[in-house]
């Protein structure tokens, strides 16, 4: 009698395919817990890993953050601008030439320093000083102003009176010779000064008195001097 293996077979075959079915059930029942797990874990590796917000992050700088100071003027200048400079700038000085204005103090030489000051004479200094003669000369400065006026008597001994204004003061000076001795390069004298007329060209117009260039120069006691450029005139 002869015995048939294949239903034993059949049954392990079953048996194999039932355990394969339950595997991957078991399988499919498992995998979304686990990524579940997975990405529970991810989130909470990120919650503590992620700095806080008022914290900038690590290896940042906070260049980027606003600045709450108040803000430097100087530092925000534009680039290349000029400051403006606190030092303040001192007008120079006008300078004068003897001609123009003759009783300014320069061009002095000599004696202790000071200068020497000659200046105009008025209407009311020349009244004032009451001078006596019959005919006039007078030192007239580049501008015109008298800075020497006298008077002589023509034909005469007596000397020539005159009268200068030194720094504001009007003093008396005189020449030996009367009148004609005035038209022939004078030399004043008075209280600690001496003045020196000296024409240096022919007369500038016709007429009875015309004027003619000439210098003065004023010397004083203590060795200083100073030399004025203008025109001598004498006559009526």
């Amino acid at each position: 009698m002869q015995t048939s293996d294949k239903p034993p077979v059949r049954r392990t075959r079953a048996g194999v395919f039932g355990l394969a079915a339950l595997a991957v059930v078991l399988a499919t029942a498992c995998t979304p817990a686990g990524r579940d797990d997975a990405t529970g874990a991810t989130a909470a590796n990120a919650t503590s890993a992620a700095p806080p917000v008022d914290a900038p992050p690590v290896g940042v700088s906070n260049v980027g953050a606003p600045n709450l100071e108040a803000p430097n003027v100087e530092a925000s200048a534009v680039p290349g601008a000029s400051r403006p400079s606190s030092a303040t700038t001192t007008p120079a000085p006008v300078e004068t030439s003897p001609e123009s204005a003759p009783g300014t103090p320069s061009d002095t030489i000599g004696g202790d320093g000071s200068p020497i000051q000659l200046d105009a004479l008025t209407a009311a200094d020349v009244s004032g000083a009451a001078l006596s003669g019959e005919l006039a000369c007078s030192f007239t400065g580049g501008d015109g102003a008298p800075l020497l006026q006298a008077m002589g008597i023509v034909a005469s001994r007596e000397p020539a009176q005159g009268v200068v204004k030194v720094a504001g003061h009007v003093e008396p000076v005189r020449t030996p010779g009367g009148f004609d001795a005035m038209t022939r390069d004078p030399v004043f004298t008075g209280q600690g000064k001496t003045i020196r007329i000296v024409q240096t060209g022919t007369a500038l117009g016709g007429g009875e008195s015309p004027a003619r260039p000439a210098t003065l120069t004023y010397q004083r006691a203590d060795g200083a001097s100073r030399t004025f450029a203008g025109r001598w005139q004498c006559g009526p």
